[in-house]
């Protein structure tokens, strides 16, 4: 299959960036042809295009057509309308994540339950079109470590979210109370680490949610769920079950930043329980099968297109409400001017950039943009 991926930003390793090139990846390994279209391209449209992939920043770019359209954020309507005649998927990674109804996508995937909620009530999206497909793990990359030692010794937080304004310094206050050595990695810790599988081994304890959460236990870490927003438990076989429907994500984070609360979660460390943990993730979230589950997904959705009836005059008025509920176009330009005008003020190590484009991703997410 020729398959079109679009996504807001292919910058930097985080979010929705790294789950584009996994399944990018992985798709070409597969013997199909993926191409992406971003608008904002950077460090990791660099890394996929050295595989052979074709990445572009505006669809002027491309020629002839696809398949299928699987796609991310608002840039799925760019490319559902400038190829009227494929048929879309759309997929909604976060609950924050504005969502939207176009005729022409034929199903609506969910990363999580908190996802599919999101996809029914933001949207309207009817239940029986809505997939839910997990997040997985290239387990090629991310291989099994040693097993932990009876006691921890180096912990670990692993998020971009993270530095000495956010829950950092409750993390290490409990870290120092359980005699443990803590590292921070993070794009907001001015330390990205584009491959976070060559380090996660060194540690035995990963404060982390979400994707780097899952992608710690695949390595076999004690994982507890911790981020900017809140506390969750360390993940155990007594609350997998619970955990991995919701994608470790901000939902589980339901406890406060307090450091004795996160030293309480370090003490039930417990290596075979983070062993056995990781053998079920290992075994329900590699990234081979999930990309297989998306080939199915594709065929079924092209087959059910064959059939489909288009209607121009719906995706007219569909377009039509996207607009007037986001006034898109002029938000878009003035979200990029902004972005243009931070670029000329002097950076330290990126931070004040990636700050400024946060705070202005969020004040304009009501309408929509990336």
């Amino acid at each position: 299959m020729k398959i079109l991926i679009t996504n807001a930003y292919l910058d930097i390793y985080a979010g929705t960036q790294v789950v584009v090139r996994d399944l990018a990846l992985e798709l070409l390994r597969q013997g199909h042809e993926p191409v992406i279209y971003s608008p904002f391209v950077d460090a990791v449209a660099d890394e996929i295009r050295s595989s052979g992939i074709m990445v572009v920043d505006s669809l002027s770019r491309l020629t002839g057509s696809f398949d299928i359209i699987h796609g991310h954020h608002l840039q799925a309507l760019e490319a559902l309308l400038y190829f009227p005649s494929v048929p879309g998927i759309y997929v909604c990674h976060g609950v924050f994540e504005s969502v939207f109804y176009f005729p022409r996508i034929l199903r609506y995937v969910a990363v999580d339950e908190p996802c599919r909620k999101r996809l029914v009530s933001g949207a309207g999206i009817p239940a029986e079109q809505i997939e839910v497909i997990p997040n997985a793990v290239d387990l090629a990359r991310f291989q099994p470590r040693a097993p932990l030692p009876s006691r921890p010794k180096r912990a670990l937080v692993f998020s971009n979210n993270a530095n000495n304004t956010s829950h950092v310094p409750a993390v290490r206050r409990a870290c120092m109370r359980a005699g443990l050595e803590l590292d921070v990695v993070g794009f907001r810790a001015s330390k990205s680490v584009r491959n976070p599988e060559s380090i996660l081994s060194r540690y035995d304890i990963v404060f982390a949610k979400a994707r780097c959460a899952l992608e710690a236990l695949a390595v076999g870490n004690a994982v507890v769920l911790c981020d900017s927003m809140g506390l969750g438990p360390m993940v155990s076989t007594r609350n997998l079950d619970e955990l991995q429907p919701r994608n470790f994500g901000h939902t589980t984070l339901i406890n406060p930043l307090r450091s004795e609360l996160i030293q309480a979660e370090i003490e039930r460390y417990d290596p075979a329980e983070a062993a056995l943990v990781s053998a079920r993730v290992r075994d329900q979230s590699g990234l081979v099968e999930a990309t297989q589950r998306w080939l199915n997904l594709y065929s079924e959705t092209i087959e059910e297109f064959r059939l489909y009836q288009q209607d121009l005059v719906a995706e007219y008025r569909a377009v039509a409400d996207c607009l007037s509920q986001w006034n898109y176009e002029k938000r878009v330009l003035w979200e990029r001017q902004q972005l243009e005008n931070l670029r000329s003020v002097p950076l330290i190590g990126g931070t004040l950039h990636y700050f400024a484009r946060r705070i202005l991703r969020r004040w304009t997410h009501g309408w929509g943009l990336p």
